[in-house]
């Protein structure tokens, strides 16, 4: 017998409902707040913006003519949305520039009136004991899945690294996808975001491994630093590299395969920026009159890789390729082989220039 209902309450009704001790926050079956100022933030973001936030779970309880809430999941959410109403903290600039430092009372009116006026989808809970409600409450706790390592980066970290690495994913995941870099699934377990950061760290940092990412998501937690330029390096690599493959042609190479894809990207972007790591003999700005003779070395690659890769013990297949071909299967994501990778590229583009 169903002995909950969906229902849905605005910003306000739990405002009102806590001015008039009618809501209580703390049950002693839930966890006390642990959230920081910056998670509080990126929440209060989300309303902001108008983005859905999980459903909030509360059951009733009479207490005379009273009628109080309990919330059974949904304290440390509720808790952030009544302090920033309260003026407790502020917008981080990280998830909002425009409304960075402005306490809830000044923002302009129709922001107020929008964020007052933001729906909650509830799950109410009818006239249950509270062993039942203790039940419900473990139950809500237990359907997760065992986060990978980007997933619990992302539970970590909000500040700049994540605004700027998560929006760049999500700009180019449509390419990604078409591209057959990554699939849906792998979507659904932050691969392009994954990507992006990485991406990222070659454009700020230099190449290097892959182990290296959280580093610079807690060095530019709070400190933007050199992410904007890198931002529009970043863009103007995907535009050249759109221009030289669509996402359905790329589909059809080596350079679709995510390690491979990545070392495109280096390549290009050590060309026309110069990357900490890769020999700087090897940089040479490639004019947009050489897109065609582009695509024409970097198809014979590509179509090279196949080539060789079945004939790897015999004498009369080029080394250069044998070797691009082993650092290609074996530590892939190391940062040797991802900087041998891109001087072979780059050595091999800079002969067509």
């Amino acid at each position: 017998m169903k002995n909950f209902d969906s229902r849905v309450y605005s910003i306000s009704d739990f405002l009102e409902w806590d001015q008039n001790g009618l809501l209580e926050l703390n049950p002693d079956f839930q966890r006390r707040s642990v959230w920081s100022e910056k998670a509080k933030s990126y929440l209060i973001d989300t309303v902001i913006r108008g983005k859905p936030i999980p459903k909030i779970f509360i059951s009733q309880r009479l207490e005379g003519s009273r009628n109080i809430r309990v919330v059974v999941d949904g304290q440390q959410r509720l808790n952030a949305i009544i302090g920033f109403a309260n003026g407790d903290f502020t917008i981080s600039r990280a998830h909002n520039p425009e409304m960075a430092g402005i306490p809830f009372s000044d923002l302009p009116p129709d922001i107020r009136a929008d964020f007052l006026q933001y729906e909650i989808s509830v799950d109410l809970l009818f006239e249950m004991e509270y062993e039942d409600i203790l039940d419900i409450f473990a139950r809500i706790n237990s359907y997760t899945v065992t986060l990978n390592r980007l997933e619990r980066i992302n539970a970590k970290y909000l500040g700049y690294f994540k605004q700027y690495t998560f929006q760049y994913g999500q700009r180019y995941v449509g390419y990604f996808l078409r591209g057959k870099i990554m699939t849906k699934a792998r979507v659904a377990r932050m691969a392009e975001a994954e990507l992006a950061a990485d991406l990222f760290v070659a454009l700020v940092g230099g190449i290097q491994t892959k182990k290296n990412l959280e580093q610079y998501f807690k060095e530019y937690e709070d400190e933007i630093g050199p992410l904007p330029d890198a931002a529009r390096k970043f863009d103007e690599i995907m535009s050249y590299l759109s221009a030289i493959y669509a996402p359905e042609e790329l589909a059809g190479t080596n350079w679709s395969r995510i390690h491979l894809f990545y070392t495109l990207f280096t390549s290009l972007a050590h060309m026309q920026f110069g990357l900490s790591g890769p020999d700087p003999s090897l940089r040479k700005r490639i004019p947009s009159s050489a897109v065609g003779k582009v695509r024409v070395r970097l198809d014979e690659i590509s179509s090279k890789y196949d080539e060789v890769a079945a004939h790897m013990e015999d004498d009369a297949y080029p080394v250069e390729y044998k070797r691009f071909i082993t650092w290609s299967r074996r530590g892939t994501t190391d940062t040797s082989t991802r900087i041998l990778r891109t001087e072979f590229v780059c050595r091999k583009l800079v002969e067509v220039l």
